[in-house]
């Protein structure tokens, strides 16, 4: 049987507040502080909470043979040491075990990478030093925002120093190939990248709940039925899904933690069965051949790219406003000033811009503070003008 790599992804947002055109030049208070408290103490109570106390126990009971990973933003850690410093400590605890591995990844969940490779190695070293700081720890293994992807990112992620790279395992990509292997990627030579089974990862994090889905309910035995039947055809099953999957994705009246609680264990019955982090799988399988990824991919969406994000002229316009005052945001030597142009680069706010609305409509609406993706746009120009006029006070 395979081994199974099971990560996680926490982040939270920072959603803004209704900022009017009234508010320009008179009000720098861009983030909807209560709303922000509001939804996360949701989700710290409903989700976090409640799975790492479950992950806690489940690698204590079963000595250290279960395994997980998470990458966690750095928006996320700054609201919860301000206001939930339980989480941290859960997970300080979690990682105290040393089954526990953290991915590194940019500090503000941006798109920085598409704009400025400078800034992103700067978000990426925020985030690492948050890591540190909190957790004492130093990652070694790369994910990019929304699992953002090409051959070039890998070559230059590899040059950051990191063994590997966490990418979507998509099949226009693999065609006839298997996710369950690792792979090269054109034109980087070492890094080797672990790609998602999307399949497995959206049994949990999509359908699980789906009573109309032809394989509802899902047991932690049928579960692992399917995953037995990668034996002898993979190296590693890579489940890779957000943290708020479980308990706020997925309620808690689904079964979602009893499926979580077994899980383990019905993996583990057969002594040839293990769980492993991605750095163990790095270490210990070698690529079997090499993937040409031309194009950015992402795991978000029926069409795993950029469009989430990038698919209408507003997610454009404000994206590339946002990164055209980089030069002057950062010769201002003003941090109140740094932080805001950073924290409004947080993909989420381009997210809501999002004019999808078919197959993935529900996706785009999970915690959206807007009554449409246009009211979304309007109050995000409105906070830029601001920010903008903050860097010229003499033009206000």
């Amino acid at each position: 049987m395979p081994s199974i790599c099971l990560y996680l992804h926490a982040h939270q947002p920072l959603r803004l507040r209704n900022f009017s055109i009234f508010n320009i030049g008179k009000n720098h208070s861009y983030f909807d502080e209560e709303r922000n408290r509001a939804y996360l103490e949701r989700i710290v109570r409903k989700s976090y909470l409640v799975t790492n106390k479950i992950l806690l126990d489940l690698i204590k009971d079963t000595k250290g043979k279960f395994k997980v990973s998470f990458s966690i933003t750095g928006i996320l850690l700054e609201q919860l040491e301000k206001d939930f410093p339980a989480v941290i400590k859960s997970f300080q605890d979690l990682i105290r075990t040393g089954c526990v591995e953290l991915l590194s990844e940019t500090y503000y969940h941006s798109l920085t990478y598409l704009y400025s490779k400078e800034e992103f190695k700067e978000q990426v070293k925020l985030h690492r030093e948050k890591i540190k700081k909190l957790f004492n720890y130093a990652p070694q293994i790369f994910r990019n925002t929304e699992l953002m992807f090409n051959n070039e990112m890998a070559k230059f992620i590899e040059k950051m120093g990191y063994q590997g790279i966490l990418a979507e395992g998509a099949d226009h990509i693999l065609g006839w190939r298997s996710p369950n292997f690792l792979y090269r990627v054109k034109g980087a030579e070492k890094i080797k990248v672990l790609l998602r089974n999307y399949r497995l990862s959206d049994d949990i994090s999509f359908r699980f709940s789906n009573r109309n889905w032809s394989e509802w309910p899902l047991t932690a035995e049928k579960y692992i039925s399917w995953i037995n039947q990668i034996n002898g055809h993979g190296q590693v099953v890579n489940l890779f899904m957000d943290y708020e999957t479980f308990g706020e994705h997925q309620w808690e009246e689904t079964g979602i933690f009893e499926f979580l609680k077994s899980l383990p264990y019905r993996v583990l019955e057969n002594p040839n069965n293990n769980f492993k982090t991605p750095r163990e799988v790095v270490k210990l399988f070698k690529p079997v051949g090499e993937l040409d990824f031309p194009n950015i991919i992402s795991w978000a969406d029926t069409e795993r790219d950029l469009s989430a994000w990038l698919g209408n002229k507003m997610q454009q316009a404000s994206l590339r406003k946002i990164y055209s005052l980089e030069t002057a945001v950062k010769k201002s030597k003003d941090p109140l000033l740094i932080e805001d142009w950073r924290r409004l680069q947080t993909a989420d706010h381009f997210y809501y811009m999002c004019t999808k609305w078919f197959a993935d409509g529900d996706v785009h609406k999970y915690f959206n503070p807007y009554e449409s993706p246009y009211d979304a746009f309007i109050t995000f120009m409105n906070i830029f003008n601001d920010l903008k006029m903050r860097l010229n006070p003499k033009e206000a």
